[in-house]
């Protein structure tokens, strides 16, 4: 009797949300022309990301507007982020990676991805992305009730997303 050796279906990585990001530094038409960007760039609706503190040096108050994200998740987020990785070449950087599962990158012009066409009024803006992986077990983080750690031998480590990323999405890690 022979036995063979299965990966635990609890270890399985899978692709949990991707977050777009425009910090425009300032309120007013510019934050309207960062949302247009990303509604454009994801299909879905974004929202305005108000600041966290005074910063008097900046001009800025607290509660102002002064960028807009989204959050894609499910079968979205993979035919996004192929879309975004194809802009960067689909090569990633070995040092964007953390010990947690996560991965972030930027675009300079987000009129590099592919199907976003240039529109006079938005211009070219630049924006930041990040990746987040978990594996089943993971809503312990979040929950209601009960909250707890994920253990040490479950945490998606770095060479790990790293191997995902370049299995599923195709990409060379450098």
């Amino acid at each position: 009797m022979s036995q063979t050796t299965t990966e635990s279906p609890m270890k399985k990585i899978s692709l949990e949300k991707v977050v777009l990001n425009m910090g425009v530094g300032k309120s007013g038409d510019v934050i309207n022309v960062a949302r247009k960007a990303l509604d454009q760039i994801s299909g879905k609706k974004s929202s305005a990301r108000n600041a966290k503190e005074t910063q008097r040096d900046w001009g800025i108050r607290k509660g102002e507007p002064i960028g807009a994200a989204v959050t894609i998740r499910g079968n979205d987020a993979k035919e996004l982020l192929k879309r975004l990785l194809e802009a960067k070449g689909n090569t990633v950087n070995g040092k964007s990676f953390d010990n947690f599962g996560n991965y972030s990158f930027g675009i300079r012009e987000h009129i590099d991805i592919p199907g976003v066409k240039y529109d006079p009024q938005i211009g070219i803006l630049g924006l930041g992305i990040s990746i987040t992986l978990t594996r089943p077990g993971y809503g312990i983080r979040t929950r209601s009730k009960h909250k707890a750690r994920v253990g040490k031998s479950h945490i998606i480590k770095s060479q790990e997303a790293k191997d995902y990323l370049a299995k599923e999405f195709g990409v060379t890690v450098t």
